[in-house]
């Protein structure tokens, strides 16, 4: 298998829709260690395929990434079920939004349904910075970056940056 890369804003490749998992084989198993390795690394606490240039229903994510108590938790073709309350997250970030932070609105708890990385069915109740994390990955299976809920200026000026960054390096967007 080829070394996966986190893939970064503005590219498109982050807006397709996953496709879903239909066998969990070494293959896909050689893709949640790829993406294990490249979130602890980052280092981050979330990571969803499509960020690494995979269209696989697929999240890793650690809410402890730093101690040394890691628990890697994956989930395989995860949808949350359920939605209730509102939180911010403060200064939420994104490795494939680099360089940029904002505070966003998401729900406080949630209700997830997946599979864990040998097939078996999970249902997670998260609330809290764990909500977070895991709508922030299940959005990346779905398209979604965390700038689309950020206010369209600041957004605008990121992206104004970026491209600006990539005109200068010669790579279009």
């Amino acid at each position: 298998m080829t070394a996966l890369e986190i893939v970064t804003y503005p590219d498109i490749f982050l807006r397709q829709t996953t496709k879903p998992v239909e066998n969990i084989d070494g293959t896909i198993q050689d893709i949640i260690k790829n993406m294990s390795t490249i979130m602890y690394e980052a280092p981050g606490v979330g990571l969803a395929a499509i960020q690494v240039g995979c269209d696989k229903s697929i999240i890793v994510y650690d809410i402890m990434p730093g101690n040394e108590k890691r628990s890697l938790q994956v989930l395989v073709n995860p949808r949350v079920i359920e939605r209730e309350g509102n939180i911010t997250s403060e200064k939420e970030g994104c490795l494939s939004v680099p360089d940029f932070r904002s505070d966003v609105k998401r729900a406080e708890s949630v209700l997830v349904e997946g599979l864990d990385r040998d097939g078996n069915p999970l249902r997670i109740e998260a609330e809290g910075y764990l909500s977070i994390v895991l709508q922030h990955e299940i959005d990346h299976l779905n398209g979604v970056l965390f700038i689309d809920h950020v206010r369209s200026l600041k957004k605008d000026l990121y992206t104004r940056r970026v491209k600006k960054q990539l005109k200068k390096k010669g790579r279009k967007h």
